[in-house]
């Protein structure tokens, strides 16, 4: 199948590496605001399947199957309704916007256009985490009362990056938010945060939080804890655990975890901490491309929608309001009817390059 790219950032070029060692993608045209970056992508890979467009546009119009967009966050919109409008499966890397309204309507476009859109959040696609979810599913884990996810950054992002990011819960925590409402089936209904601001001033400066902890009530009673941070000198970690009333399981529990323990004789972890998130979830990109080409196919529905994304993206905000007001915040507040919210379209095309920058995973 023919697959377009934008965007050649840093999650761009590992997309595109991983999209021509897919055996379905038979060509896959890419575009960059910066030409340069498009061009030195068709020379680092040396495949003759791989091609250049001058524009978004371009791309669009280059006889493709599907599309991802691996653009800046502000381009996403704009993009996804440009491909739905073209008919084009499309692949896009969280979040779906900035602003609600902008998400909404595409929500509305894709559900006008029955055209699949699939949203980039890896981690449901790591060998543990749906190891995971099938040990809920299967009832092994007896009732569920507990869950705990963690994700930890070795090191913060760019201070321009902070600045655009829409904080740690929409940037950082989100991943938490879905992998904990994939896992467990359920759906968070009241949150309580607290955090600091500390290292860089960026953080103090943006209203934003280089520290957090989280504690989430879910609609069944399940109680859920998330740390998050973007200060950790051993390494990337991200883990989760689940504790039901007939067992635990934990996931990031290996030997390249970055925690050093102080038990006398004890040796694990014994390996190399990892270091970042493209590391840590190498594989878990690779099938959820894969996954993409199937629903480019028609094989399969979308693993992750529109709806799924903006469901975490409603308890991220109230995640940040509950900071900022110091007090639990139920979800129902900050979602937003999407039959209140005038519908935007953007006629232009704009396509920032795909670089986040050193930040959490994009997808």
């Amino acid at each position: 199948m023919r697959i377009g790219l934008v965007g050649l950032g840093r999650i761009g070029s590992f997309h595109a590496q991983t999209l021509v060692g897919l055996p379905a993608v038979t060509r896959l045209v890419v575009t960059d605001v910066v030409p340069a970056a498009a061009r030195a992508a068709v020379d680092r890979l040396g495949d003759g399947r791989v091609e250049t467009a001058a524009s978004p546009e371009a791309l669009l119009a280059a006889d493709l199957d599907g599309v991802v967009v691996a653009a800046a966050t502000d381009a996403h919109p704009a993009l996804l309704h440009a491909a739905l409008d073209a008919g084009l499966p499309v692949f896009c890397e969280k979040p779906v916007a900035r602003e609600a309204g902008d998400a909404l309507a595409v929500l509305r476009h894709a559900r006008e256009t029955g055209v699949p859109v699939q949203i980039g959040y890896n981690r449901r696609f790591d060998v543990a985490v749906a190891a995971a979810r099938a040990a809920v599913v299967s009832g092994e884990l007896g009732e569920l009362h507990t869950v705990r996810s963690t994700t930890l950054d070795p090191a913060p992002p760019p201070p321009a990056y902070v600045r655009t990011s829409g904080g740690i819960f929409a940037d950082c925590t989100v991943h938490d938010l879905d992998t904990i409402r994939f896992v467990t089936g359920r759906e968070v209904v009241e949150v309580y945060a607290t955090g600091r601001a500390h290292g860089d001033p960026v953080f103090a400066e943006t209203g934003d939080v280089a520290t957090a902890a989280s504690v989430l009530t879910l609609d069944d009673g399940t109680l859920a804890l998330v740390s998050s941070a973007r200060y950790n000198a051993r390494g990337y970690d991200c883990r989760l655990e689940l504790h039901g009333t007939r067992d635990s399981v934990a996931v990031g529990l290996e030997d390249r975890l970055p925690l050093r323990s102080l038990e006398p004789g004890t040796t694990f972890p014994a390996g190399t901490p990892h270091d970042f998130f493209m590391d840590r979830f190498t594989q878990a990109y690779r099938t959820e491309l894969a996954a993409f080409t199937e629903v480019v196919a028609g094989t399969r529905p979308s693993p992750c929608t529109v709806e799924d994304a903006l469901e975490v993206a409603w308890v991220a905000q109230a995640l940040a309001l509950s900071v900022a007001e110091h007090r639990p915040v139920r979800v129902d507040e900050v979602r937003v009817d999407e039959v209140r919210v005038d519908e935007v379209r953007v006629d232009e095309v704009r396509v920032d390059r795909g670089d986040d920058g050193g930040s959490p995973e994009p997808g």
